[in-house]
């Protein structure tokens, strides 16, 4: 096959990738909406997260990042992910914590001021997941951390995520 032709094939073909799922706008409103009120009856101000990569493969940092996006766009609702863990009240974890991520991760929890919670997102923050047993790997974040909940997928859609702390800041309302 020559170098035009290929060319010409890909180009009338068109992407090889699947639509992207269609996400619930109604639904988006209501969890963020849900989120900041309770961000706000705890905390007094929006909810702001600082996340974690400990090892992963970045497919919850792809969702993660979703929720910044122009589609998600989760700042209008009070959600603000911060640069620095001194500014932040969540911790999300992503990843089996790897032994080379162990430090920082520790170093990162402690240079978050109180009150502070740690929320584990992905199977494999949970356990390991595909990595657990490995020569690498410390396991999950609650071998390292104390983890105040857990965001269950591989990868959790961003949707989830927003449960995920719905639940976290609701569950905790009271502390």
């Amino acid at each position: 096959m020559t170098a035009r032709r290929f060319i010409l094939e890909g180009l009338l073909r068109g992407p090889l990738t699947e639509p992207a799922p269609r996400a619930d706008e109604t639904e988006v409103r209501r969890l963020a909406a849900r989120l900041d009120a309770a961000a706000q009856r705890r905390l007094g101000r929006s909810l702001a997260i600082r996340e974690v990569d400990a090892g992963s493969c970045n497919g919850c940092e792809l969702e993660i990042n979703a929720l910044a996006n122009a589609f998600y766009d989760l700042e209008r609702f009070g959600l603000r992910v911060v640069a620095s863990p001194r500014h932040a009240d969540v911790l999300l974890v992503t990843g089996p914590v790897t032994l080379n991520m162990r430090e920082a991760l520790v170093r990162t929890w402690v240079a978050t001021p109180g009150p502070k919670w740690v929320v584990s997102a992905g199977a494999c923050a949970l356990d390991g997941g595909m990595f657990a047993g490995g020569y690498a790997c410390e396991r999950g974040v609650g071998e390292v951390l104390p983890v105040d909940a857990h965001i269950p997928g591989c990868p959790p859609t961003p949707a989830a995520l927003l449960a995920g702390l719905i639940a976290l800041v609701e569950t905790n309302a009271g502390r």
